[in-house]
């Protein structure tokens, strides 16, 4: 059982972190599902759409609307399964790699001038600290 300090952090780092994460999805052209299929394109390379939908923890059918629509937009591109002749694999196109690089850099761009904007020094170096406690926590099984 976490200490109360420990549960009044959590909480506010919580809402604090949903905050920052909805006010950075403004930021975005492509819709939010798309935008993760090329990420985990970009991450793993070419997949089948059954194995994307595990990845994303999604529907089969929804991904098969999702991978339409990105085909329909030239941003990923689709190629025969090197050892299975029933599966196609689905992997980035090069629009789909500079869009995708488009909205990260918009993005981080957002966040570099709200930080430059809004922080003193001294904040700004206890933010990168933060950062790295803040990835540690998110790699804790």
């Amino acid at each position: 059982m976490p200490t109360p300090e420990a549960a009044a952090i959590a909480a506010e780092l919580r809402t604090a972190m949903g905050k920052l994460t909805r006010r950075v999805k403004h930021e975005d052209r492509i819709p939010l599902g798309q935008v993760a299929v090329l990420g985990a394109l970009d991450r793993n390379g070419a997949m089948t759409t059954s194995d994307l939908a595990a990845d994303q923890r999604v529907r089969p059918q929804s991904m098969a609307r999702a991978v339409g629509l990105l085909m329909e937009q030239d941003l990923i591109t689709r190629r025969a399964h090197p050892t299975d002749g029933r599966k196609w694999l689905v992997e980035l196109s090069d629009a789909g790699r500079a869009a995708l690089e488009a909205e990260r850099g918009r993005r981080a761009g957002w966040l570099a001038q709200a930080i430059e904007a809004e922080l003193t020094d001294e904040e700004r170096t206890l933010l990168a600290r933060s950062a790295a406690l803040l990835e540690r926590l998110a790699t804790r099984h």
